[in-house]
Protein backbone atom coordinates (compact mmCIF):
# COMPACT_ATOMS: atom_id res chain seq x y z
CA UNK A 1 0.00 0.00 0.00
CA UNK A 2 1.20 3.25 -0.79
CA UNK A 3 0.72 6.78 0.64
CA UNK A 4 1.90 9.59 -1.86
CA UNK A 5 2.36 12.65 0.24
CA UNK A 6 0.06 15.59 0.23
CA UNK A 7 2.80 17.48 0.69
CA UNK A 8 4.32 17.51 -2.90
CA UNK A 9 3.84 19.94 -5.77
CA UNK A 10 3.91 19.70 -9.58
CA UNK A 11 1.98 16.85 -9.31
CA UNK A 12 3.95 13.57 -9.90
CA UNK A 13 7.29 15.39 -11.23
CA UNK A 14 9.09 13.89 -8.17
CA UNK A 15 6.65 11.69 -6.56
CA UNK A 16 7.59 10.93 -2.52
CA UNK A 17 5.74 7.78 -1.47
CA UNK A 18 6.28 5.36 1.90
CA UNK A 19 5.20 2.00 1.44
CA UNK A 20 5.34 -1.00 4.33
CA UNK A 21 7.53 -3.84 2.40
CA UNK A 22 8.06 -6.89 4.49
CA UNK A 23 10.01 -10.60 4.11
CA UNK A 24 10.41 -13.83 5.42
CA UNK A 25 13.25 -14.41 7.56
CA UNK A 26 15.35 -17.88 7.64
CA UNK A 27 13.86 -18.87 10.79
CA UNK A 28 10.04 -18.78 10.16
CA UNK A 29 9.66 -15.23 11.08
CA UNK A 30 8.79 -12.35 9.33
CA UNK A 31 10.38 -9.02 8.37
CA UNK A 32 9.06 -5.77 8.10
CA UNK A 33 10.59 -2.15 7.14
CA UNK A 34 9.26 1.26 6.21
CA UNK A 35 10.53 2.56 2.73
CA UNK A 36 10.54 6.09 1.65
CA UNK A 37 10.69 6.23 -2.13
CA UNK A 38 11.58 9.65 -3.78
CA UNK A 39 13.06 10.90 -6.62
CA UNK A 40 15.90 13.79 -6.31
CA UNK A 41 16.21 16.94 -7.89
CA UNK A 42 18.76 14.94 -10.52
CA UNK A 43 15.95 12.57 -11.58
CA UNK A 44 17.71 9.56 -9.15
CA UNK A 45 15.41 7.18 -7.74
CA UNK A 46 16.32 7.28 -3.64
CA UNK A 47 15.33 4.17 -0.98
CA UNK A 48 15.75 4.44 2.61
CA UNK A 49 14.53 1.97 5.34
CA UNK A 50 13.28 2.63 8.57
CA UNK A 51 11.68 0.51 11.36
CA UNK A 52 8.87 2.59 12.67
CA UNK A 53 6.18 3.66 10.31
CA UNK A 54 6.64 7.58 12.25
CA UNK A 55 9.72 7.84 11.25
CA UNK A 56 9.23 7.13 7.69
CA UNK A 57 6.29 9.78 7.82
CA UNK A 58 8.58 12.25 9.26
CA UNK A 59 11.13 11.45 6.80
CA UNK A 60 8.92 11.13 3.91
CA UNK A 61 7.55 14.93 4.91
CA UNK A 62 10.52 16.67 5.02
CA UNK A 63 12.10 15.00 1.73
CA UNK A 64 8.75 16.11 0.21
CA UNK A 65 9.51 19.73 1.23
CA UNK A 66 13.45 19.62 0.75
CA UNK A 67 13.35 18.77 -2.73
CA UNK A 68 10.72 20.93 -4.15
CA UNK A 69 12.52 23.37 -2.73
CA UNK A 70 15.77 22.09 -4.35
CA UNK A 71 18.53 21.71 -0.88
CA UNK A 72 17.89 18.09 -0.77
CA UNK A 73 20.95 15.56 -0.85
CA UNK A 74 20.67 12.32 -0.81
CA UNK A 75 22.78 10.50 2.60
CA UNK A 76 24.17 7.67 0.57
CA UNK A 77 25.85 10.55 -1.72
CA UNK A 78 26.57 12.35 1.02
CA UNK A 79 30.62 12.69 3.17
CA UNK A 80 31.17 13.20 6.65
CA UNK A 81 32.20 16.73 8.02
CA UNK A 82 35.63 15.79 8.91
CA UNK A 83 36.55 14.26 5.24
CA UNK A 84 34.41 17.40 3.83
CA UNK A 85 36.61 19.54 6.04
CA UNK A 86 40.06 17.85 4.86
CA UNK A 87 38.83 18.34 1.35
CA UNK A 88 38.22 22.42 2.53
CA UNK A 89 41.65 22.39 3.74
CA UNK A 90 43.23 21.01 0.93
CA UNK A 91 41.75 23.89 -1.24
CA UNK A 92 42.92 26.49 0.67
CA UNK A 93 46.23 25.46 0.81
CA UNK A 94 45.97 25.14 -3.31
CA UNK A 95 44.65 29.12 -3.00
CA UNK A 96 47.89 29.51 -1.23
CA UNK A 97 46.43 31.46 2.01
CA UNK A 98 48.81 32.28 4.61
CA UNK A 99 50.12 30.28 6.54
CA UNK A 100 48.63 31.91 9.67
CA UNK A 101 45.16 31.36 8.01
CA UNK A 102 45.84 27.55 7.12
CA UNK A 103 47.02 26.89 11.07
CA UNK A 104 44.08 28.24 12.23
CA UNK A 105 41.59 26.58 9.87
CA UNK A 106 43.30 23.21 10.31
CA UNK A 107 43.03 24.04 14.79
CA UNK A 108 39.39 24.43 14.42
CA UNK A 109 38.69 21.41 12.54
CA UNK A 110 41.43 19.07 14.26
CA UNK A 111 40.40 20.51 18.18
CA UNK A 112 36.52 21.43 17.69
CA UNK A 113 35.08 20.27 14.58
CA UNK A 114 36.39 16.72 14.02
CA UNK A 115 36.16 15.68 17.66
CA UNK A 116 32.06 16.52 18.30
CA UNK A 117 30.44 16.92 14.89
CA UNK A 118 33.17 15.06 12.30
CA UNK A 119 31.66 11.43 12.00
CA UNK A 120 28.04 13.42 10.71
CA UNK A 121 27.65 13.14 6.89
CA UNK A 122 26.63 16.86 5.56
CA UNK A 123 23.27 15.50 4.79
CA UNK A 124 22.00 14.87 8.03
CA UNK A 125 23.22 18.35 9.99
CA UNK A 126 20.73 20.33 10.64
CA UNK A 127 20.10 23.70 11.30
CA UNK A 128 19.20 22.39 15.43
CA UNK A 129 22.39 20.05 15.11
CA UNK A 130 24.40 23.12 14.00
CA UNK A 131 23.25 25.14 17.02
CA UNK A 132 23.51 21.90 19.55
CA UNK A 133 27.05 22.22 18.47
CA UNK A 134 27.42 25.84 18.61
CA UNK A 135 25.61 25.63 22.08
CA UNK A 136 28.83 22.53 23.21
CA UNK A 137 31.38 25.01 21.72
CA UNK A 138 29.81 27.53 24.45
CA UNK A 139 30.45 25.82 27.31
CA UNK A 140 34.55 25.80 27.04
CA UNK A 141 34.97 28.38 25.10
CA UNK A 142 35.28 32.52 24.56
CA UNK A 143 32.56 34.01 22.62
CA UNK A 144 35.29 35.31 19.73
CA UNK A 145 36.58 31.28 19.23
CA UNK A 146 32.77 29.80 19.07
CA UNK A 147 32.73 32.51 16.17
CA UNK A 148 35.39 31.91 14.76
CA UNK A 149 34.45 28.11 14.64
CA UNK A 150 30.88 28.48 13.50
CA UNK A 151 32.99 30.39 10.35
CA UNK A 152 35.16 27.49 9.31
CA UNK A 153 32.41 25.36 9.40
CA UNK A 154 30.43 27.51 7.43
CA UNK A 155 32.78 27.70 5.00
CA UNK A 156 33.39 23.79 4.99
CA UNK A 157 29.65 23.30 4.34
CA UNK A 158 30.05 26.22 1.48
CA UNK A 159 33.00 24.38 -0.30
CA UNK A 160 31.01 21.18 -0.39
CA UNK A 161 27.96 22.79 -1.77
CA UNK A 162 29.98 24.31 -4.97
CA UNK A 163 30.76 20.57 -5.14
CA UNK A 164 27.36 19.34 -5.23
CA UNK A 165 27.99 17.21 -1.89
CA UNK A 166 25.25 19.11 0.45
CA UNK A 167 22.50 21.58 -1.34
CA UNK A 168 21.96 23.85 1.69
CA UNK A 169 24.45 25.39 4.10
CA UNK A 170 22.73 25.08 7.41
CA UNK A 171 25.30 27.91 9.46
CA UNK A 172 24.54 30.20 6.40
CA UNK A 173 21.15 29.63 6.96
CA UNK A 174 21.12 29.97 10.88
CA UNK A 175 23.02 33.01 10.61
CA UNK A 176 20.37 34.32 8.52
CA UNK A 177 17.82 33.94 10.83
CA UNK A 178 19.82 35.51 13.39
CA UNK A 179 20.41 38.39 11.43
CA UNK A 180 16.96 39.32 10.51
CA UNK A 181 15.58 38.50 14.75
CA UNK A 182 18.44 40.91 15.31
CA UNK A 183 17.35 43.76 12.87
CA UNK A 184 13.50 43.31 14.19
CA UNK A 185 15.06 43.95 17.42
CA UNK A 186 17.53 46.65 16.30
CA UNK A 187 14.31 48.58 14.67
CA UNK A 188 12.05 48.60 18.19
CA UNK A 189 14.82 48.99 20.49
CA UNK A 190 16.42 51.44 18.38
CA UNK A 191 19.71 50.11 19.58
CA UNK A 192 23.03 50.18 16.74
CA UNK A 193 26.45 49.11 17.13
CA UNK A 194 28.83 51.54 18.26
CA UNK A 195 30.89 52.92 16.08
CA UNK A 196 34.83 54.81 16.23
CA UNK A 197 35.15 57.56 18.55
CA UNK A 198 37.24 60.46 18.06
CA UNK A 199 39.78 60.37 21.48
CA UNK A 200 38.50 56.72 22.68
CA UNK A 201 39.32 54.56 19.64
CA UNK A 202 41.16 57.02 17.13
CA UNK A 203 43.58 59.29 18.86
CA UNK A 204 42.79 63.11 18.46
CA UNK A 205 44.73 65.70 16.73
CA UNK A 206 45.87 67.16 19.50
CA UNK A 207 47.40 63.81 20.67
CA UNK A 208 48.71 63.14 17.81
CA UNK A 209 50.67 66.54 17.94
CA UNK A 210 51.81 65.69 21.44
CA UNK A 211 53.24 62.39 20.45
CA UNK A 212 55.10 63.20 17.46
CA UNK A 213 56.48 65.90 19.37
CA UNK A 214 58.25 63.40 21.87
CA UNK A 215 59.03 60.90 19.29
CA UNK A 216 63.12 59.72 19.13
CA UNK A 217 65.40 57.42 17.42
CA UNK A 218 64.54 54.42 15.92
CA UNK A 219 60.78 54.41 16.33
CA UNK A 220 60.48 58.22 15.49
CA UNK A 221 60.78 57.47 11.66
CA UNK A 222 57.98 54.34 11.58
CA UNK A 223 55.74 55.95 13.81
CA UNK A 224 55.11 58.84 11.30
CA UNK A 225 55.10 56.21 8.51
CA UNK A 226 52.44 54.68 10.49
CA UNK A 227 50.22 57.48 11.56
CA UNK A 228 51.02 60.05 8.26
CA UNK A 229 50.54 56.58 5.46
CA UNK A 230 48.40 54.67 7.31
CA UNK A 231 50.20 51.53 6.55
CA UNK A 232 49.10 47.90 8.85
CA UNK A 233 51.68 46.48 10.85
CA UNK A 234 52.38 43.87 8.77
CA UNK A 235 52.76 46.42 5.92
CA UNK A 236 55.13 48.62 8.31
CA UNK A 237 57.30 45.27 8.66
CA UNK A 238 57.55 44.43 5.69
CA UNK A 239 58.00 47.57 3.67
CA UNK A 240 61.46 47.49 1.39
CA UNK A 241 63.80 50.51 0.48
CA UNK A 242 62.83 49.95 -2.94
CA UNK A 243 59.80 50.60 -2.28
CA UNK A 244 59.90 53.76 -0.95
CA UNK A 245 61.02 57.07 -3.74
CA UNK A 246 62.27 59.96 -1.70
CA UNK A 247 62.58 61.98 -4.79
CA UNK A 248 58.84 62.13 -5.14
CA UNK A 249 57.96 61.69 -1.18
CA UNK A 250 56.07 58.77 -1.61
CA UNK A 251 56.41 54.80 -1.16
CA UNK A 252 54.39 51.74 -2.73
CA UNK A 253 53.22 48.81 -0.17
CA UNK A 254 53.84 45.48 -2.25
CA UNK A 255 54.16 43.17 0.74
CA UNK A 256 53.71 42.72 4.12
CA UNK A 257 55.72 40.12 6.71
CA UNK A 258 53.26 38.12 8.63
CA UNK A 259 53.85 36.71 12.73
CA UNK A 260 56.03 34.03 11.69
CA UNK A 261 58.42 36.93 9.78
CA UNK A 262 57.81 35.61 6.43
CA UNK A 263 56.82 37.85 3.24
CA UNK A 264 54.02 37.52 1.21
CA UNK A 265 51.61 39.54 -0.49
CA UNK A 266 49.34 42.05 0.48
CA UNK A 267 45.83 41.35 2.25
CA UNK A 268 44.31 41.84 -0.81
CA UNK A 269 44.98 43.41 -4.40
CA UNK A 270 43.52 46.74 -3.46
CA UNK A 271 46.53 46.63 -0.87
CA UNK A 272 48.88 47.00 -3.44
CA UNK A 273 48.56 51.16 -3.24
CA UNK A 274 51.00 54.58 -3.92
CA UNK A 275 50.87 56.80 -1.04
CA UNK A 276 52.01 60.00 -1.06
CA UNK A 277 54.49 61.03 1.88
CA UNK A 278 54.27 64.56 3.64
CA UNK A 279 57.41 66.68 4.02
CA UNK A 280 57.96 65.62 7.98
CA UNK A 281 57.97 61.89 7.13
CA UNK A 282 59.78 61.60 3.91
CA UNK A 283 62.68 63.89 5.64
CA UNK A 284 62.40 61.36 8.93
CA UNK A 285 62.97 58.20 6.30
CA UNK A 286 66.43 59.95 4.68
CA UNK A 287 67.80 60.41 7.86
CA UNK A 288 66.73 56.31 9.25
CA UNK A 289 68.11 55.64 5.88
CA UNK A 290 71.56 56.60 6.67
CA UNK A 291 71.47 54.69 10.23
CA UNK A 292 69.17 51.92 9.21
CA UNK A 293 70.52 48.40 9.77
CA UNK A 294 71.61 46.76 6.76
CA UNK A 295 69.86 42.94 5.50
CA UNK A 296 69.64 40.99 2.81
CA UNK A 297 65.86 41.63 2.50
CA UNK A 298 66.26 45.31 2.39
CA UNK A 299 63.82 46.42 4.73
CA UNK A 300 62.94 50.38 5.88
CA UNK A 301 62.27 48.99 9.05
CA UNK A 302 64.21 46.15 10.24
CA UNK A 303 65.42 45.21 13.94
CA UNK A 304 68.60 45.64 14.98
CA UNK A 305 69.91 42.79 12.92
CA UNK A 306 68.40 43.90 9.98
CA UNK A 307 66.06 41.43 9.60
CA UNK A 308 62.14 41.40 9.92
CA UNK A 309 60.75 43.87 13.42
CA UNK A 310 58.50 41.58 15.26
CA UNK A 311 55.14 43.27 15.57
CA UNK A 312 54.68 42.86 19.81
CA UNK A 313 58.06 44.89 19.94
CA UNK A 314 56.54 47.87 17.70
CA UNK A 315 53.65 48.16 19.77
CA UNK A 316 55.34 47.70 23.37
CA UNK A 317 58.56 49.08 23.04
CA UNK A 318 57.69 51.74 20.24
CA UNK A 319 53.85 53.28 19.96
CA UNK A 320 53.06 52.36 23.52
CA UNK A 321 56.18 54.20 25.26
CA UNK A 322 56.18 57.27 22.85
CA UNK A 323 52.09 57.67 24.15
CA UNK A 324 53.44 57.82 27.69
CA UNK A 325 55.70 60.20 27.26
CA UNK A 326 53.43 62.47 25.65
CA UNK A 327 50.87 62.19 28.61
CA UNK A 328 48.04 59.86 26.36
CA UNK A 329 47.38 57.76 28.83
CA UNK A 330 44.20 55.99 30.60
CA UNK A 331 43.30 56.24 34.67
CA UNK A 332 45.84 53.27 35.39
CA UNK A 333 48.85 55.39 33.21
CA UNK A 334 49.22 53.52 30.49
CA UNK A 335 49.16 54.19 26.94
CA UNK A 336 45.65 55.03 26.08
CA UNK A 337 45.93 53.05 22.71
CA UNK A 338 47.26 50.11 23.28
CA UNK A 339 47.06 48.32 19.43
CA UNK A 340 49.15 49.87 16.32
CA UNK A 341 45.77 49.94 14.40
CA UNK A 342 45.01 53.33 16.32
CA UNK A 343 47.50 54.77 14.09
CA UNK A 344 45.56 53.89 10.41
CA UNK A 345 42.26 54.97 12.38
CA UNK A 346 43.80 58.35 13.17
CA UNK A 347 45.15 58.33 9.07
CA UNK A 348 42.00 57.73 7.90
CA UNK A 349 40.03 60.48 9.87
CA UNK A 350 42.85 62.68 9.15
CA UNK A 351 42.38 62.34 5.06
CA UNK A 352 39.06 62.21 5.87
CA UNK A 353 38.81 65.60 7.81
CA UNK A 354 41.45 67.61 5.61
CA UNK A 355 41.30 69.01 2.70
CA UNK A 356 43.71 68.77 -0.61
CA UNK A 357 45.87 71.40 -2.31
CA UNK A 358 43.05 72.20 -4.20
CA UNK A 359 40.98 73.09 -1.59
CA UNK A 360 38.57 70.04 -1.65
CA UNK A 361 37.95 67.19 1.16
CA UNK A 362 39.47 63.76 -0.05
CA UNK A 363 36.30 61.69 -1.70
CA UNK A 364 35.52 58.20 -0.57
CA UNK A 365 37.07 56.88 -3.27
CA UNK A 366 40.36 58.46 -2.51
CA UNK A 367 40.05 57.22 1.24
CA UNK A 368 39.73 54.10 0.35
CA UNK A 369 42.59 53.71 -2.18
CA UNK A 370 44.86 55.01 0.78
CA UNK A 371 43.27 52.56 2.80
CA UNK A 372 44.15 49.81 1.00
CA UNK A 373 40.34 48.77 1.38
CA UNK A 374 38.92 45.87 -0.84
CA UNK A 375 35.45 47.82 -1.47
CA UNK A 376 34.52 51.44 -0.98
CA UNK A 377 31.66 49.56 1.15
CA UNK A 378 33.92 48.29 3.61
CA UNK A 379 35.05 52.14 4.02
CA UNK A 380 32.07 53.85 4.59
CA UNK A 381 31.02 50.86 6.72
CA UNK A 382 33.78 51.85 9.28
CA UNK A 383 34.79 55.40 8.63
CA UNK A 384 31.44 56.63 7.08
CA UNK A 385 30.50 58.63 10.20
CA UNK A 386 33.58 60.78 10.24
CA UNK A 387 33.17 62.29 6.95
CA UNK A 388 32.09 66.02 6.93
CA UNK A 389 28.17 66.31 7.55
CA UNK A 390 26.75 69.31 5.05
CA UNK A 391 24.33 71.93 6.85
CA UNK A 392 21.15 71.22 5.05
CA UNK A 393 18.92 73.93 6.76
CA UNK A 394 19.09 76.54 4.25
CA UNK A 395 18.26 74.42 1.06
CA UNK A 396 15.94 72.50 3.41
CA UNK A 397 13.89 76.16 4.27
CA UNK A 398 14.16 77.21 0.66
CA UNK A 399 12.07 73.94 -0.29
CA UNK A 400 9.89 74.04 1.92
CA UNK A 401 9.08 77.77 0.73
CA UNK A 402 9.02 76.15 -3.21
CA UNK A 403 6.01 73.75 -1.49
CA UNK A 404 4.03 75.98 0.25
CA UNK A 405 3.66 79.05 -2.04
CA UNK A 406 0.20 80.21 -2.74
CA UNK A 407 -1.68 78.84 -5.83
CA UNK A 408 -2.42 81.23 -8.00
Amino acid sequence: MVARSRTQSNDLERPVSVRRRTWDNADGSQGEAWVVNYTDADGKRRLKSFERKRDADAYHAKVAVDVGAGIHTAESRSITIAAAGERWIKAAEGAKLERSTLEQYRRHLDLHIAPRIGAVRLAQLTMPAARDFEDRLRIDHSPAMVRKVLTSLGSILADAQESGLVAQNVVHSLRTHRRARRRDREAHAGQRKRKFEVGIDIPTPDEIRRIVARLTGRWRPLLLTAIFAGLRGSELRGLRWADVNLKRNELTVRQRADRWRAIGSTKSRAGQRTIPLPPLVANALREWKLACPKGTQDLVFPNGAGRIEDHGNIATRGWGPAQVAAGVINDRGEAKYPGLHAMRHFFASWCINRKEDRGLELPPKMVQERMGHASITMTLDVYGHLFPRKNDNAELAAAEKALLRPVS
